[in-house]
């Protein structure tokens, strides 16, 4: 990333599938070390899927407007990718930074993009799961003024353990 410049976030384009896959794929390999399934590997590596039921996005050197630093998944509302069931709740899944542009503002950036999303749809508050190896991530949230919601802890599968974090939305 070139300078201090806040990177462009934008929707995945198709032939960057294969590379959100990719980077993905990686930074949760190396947060998640052996709890991370091959079962979740699929689902982290279908771009595909994930562009066409979710609003994927990613966050591109302003420099060029291609060299991908990172991406999330919006989850708009209740359906395969949501881990909620209110229809008045967003949802934030597969947050991930190239390891190059870390502590570059990357995530907040793209963490910003979905709160902004959930507030233009009127959403009540937006959510999200991350675990609790994932210090720096809790960090970005909390500081983004994410609160922790343990009732919204859950397992998904032995030795998975996910922490639940909720951002009330205000009108103003």
């Amino acid at each position: 990333m070139s300078g201090a410049a806040a990177p462009r976030i934008r929707p995945v384009g198709p032939a960057e599938h294969a590379a959100v896959a990719g980077m993905t794929v990686a930074v949760y390999e190396q947060a998640l070390g052996e709890v991370l399934t091959d079962d979740y590997r699929v689902i982290l590596s279908d771009v595909d899927d994930r562009a066409a039921n979710a609003s994927v996005l990613v966050a591109v050197d302003p420099a060029d407007g291609q060299t991908l630093l990172g991406s999330v998944t919006y989850v708009p509302g209740p359906g395969p990718y949501a881990e909620f069931d209110s229809a008045d709740e967003a949802g934030i899944r597969m947050l991930v930074v190239a390891p190059l542009a870390q502590r570059r503002g990357v995530g907040t950036a793209l963490v910003v993009a979905c709160v902004n999303e959930a507030r233009r749809a009127r959403k009540a508050r937006i959510t999200l799961h991350t675990t609790p190896a994932m210090t720096g991530a809790q960090r970005l949230y909390e500081g983004l003024g994410f609160r922790r919601a343990p009732e919204r802890d859950w397992i998904p599968e032995p030795g998975v353990a996910l922490l639940g974090y909720v951002l009330d939305l205000d009108e103003g």
